[in-house]
């Protein structure tokens, strides 16, 4: 079936004379490596074709993978096939004009909710990125794209990123070969991983900060609140504020852990991860979603980050309750 679509998807491609690619709000490396390196991808394959990545945000942590491309007037939106990656609802859309165009084609690996867009779209949520799934995309057609190292790039950014570097349980061996395909072109993944890898000296302030002022749940969920106060203290950007949850990871007995992030709009950005325990479900409850041990949501009170904390507890509670062997 996915070849089929695969292959609906190619001939979209080729019929449509302007292109606009987009992403998901709060770009992470999947949202950004797959809309650019999609475009990297098929303008290396198609260089007569207008193809342009136009998203309304953007990630300074990632900044060295390279800028949007403009919004063109409404006029070329109506005009354009539009291709969402990395994105699972309509409202997580990183593009304002994209309902203007006439055709829209989603491609993601996030779990499916109720909220469908597109009219064609290629979903599977067993990818460990989108990223792979452009990778895969390149080789169902390797006579009709062409691979450049800047493809590449962007697209491997992307799979490191989302799948961990390569830890995550939904990597699988074709992941590593679709991984392998690209580094085939050549990349230089040392100064990739210092890129990724290297940080500010007040970064560490910050974490050391996170290490004492963590707190747990009764059952042992791990979590943390970066308020206002708090990111202006260590002058947190977007990124370091969500970075938060990757040093909750490691704690032996806490199979689920958060990280609640003030958006200083009102809303609250929450970030669930988990170990064996399934998480989505509880996103979805609070305006969000993803994937089963790593998912997104939004709170619009503190309050109400309470309650999704006491469900994660719950939640917790449950599993350790009916479960052996977890650690």
């Amino acid at each position: 079936m996915n070849e089929a679509i695969k292959k609906e998807i190619l001939e979209a491609i080729k019929k449509a004379d302007k292109i606009v690619i987009s992403r998901h709000l709060r770009p992470d490396g999947d949202a950004i490596g797959s809309s650019r390196g999609l475009a990297a991808l098929l303008r290396a394959s198609f260089p007569e074709k207008d193809i342009r990545v136009c998203g309304d945000d953007s990630s300074d942590y990632l900044a060295f993978l390279g800028p949007d491309d403009p919004h063109p007037s409404e006029a070329h939106y109506r005009e354009s096939l539009l291709i969402v990656t990395d994105t699972g609802n309509e409202g997580r859309i990183s593009n304002q004009y994209f309902s203007l165009a006439p055709r829209v084609i989603k491609i993601d690996h996030h779990i499916p909710d109720q909220d469908h867009f597109g009219h064609l779209a290629w979903v599977e949520p067993e990818r460990s990125s989108c990223c792979e799934m452009i990778a895969d995309f390149y080789r169902s057609f390797p006579n009709d794209l062409k691979l450049t190292r800047e493809a590449a790039l962007l697209l491997y950014t992307g799979m490191v990123t989302d799948s961990g570097r390569f830890r995550f349980p939904s990597v699988s061996g074709d992941t590593l070969r679709l991984a392998g395909m690209l580094l085939d072109t050549g990349l230089d993944t040392e100064s990739l991983f210092a890129r990724l890898g290297l940080r500010e000296a007040d970064s560490f302030r910050y974490e050391a900060y996170v290490y004492e002022h963590m707190k747990f749940t009764p059952n042992g969920v791990a979590y943390l609140f970066v308020d206002g106060p708090m990111q202006q203290r260590f002058s947190l950007s977007r990124e370091d504020a969500s970075e938060t949850i990757s040093y909750l990871s490691e704690i032996k007995g806490s199979l689920i852990w958060l990280a609640f992030i003030d958006n200083g709009d009102g809303s609250i950005r929450v970030r669930l991860r988990s170990r064996f325990v399934t998480v989505q479900e509880l996103a979805t409850r609070y305006h969000g979603g993803g994937h089963d041990r790593a998912s997104g949501a939004t709170v619009y009170s503190w309050e109400e980050a309470e309650q999704l904390l006491a469900e994660a507890d719950e939640l917790l509670k449950n599993y350790k309750e009916n479960h052996e062997g977890w650690l």
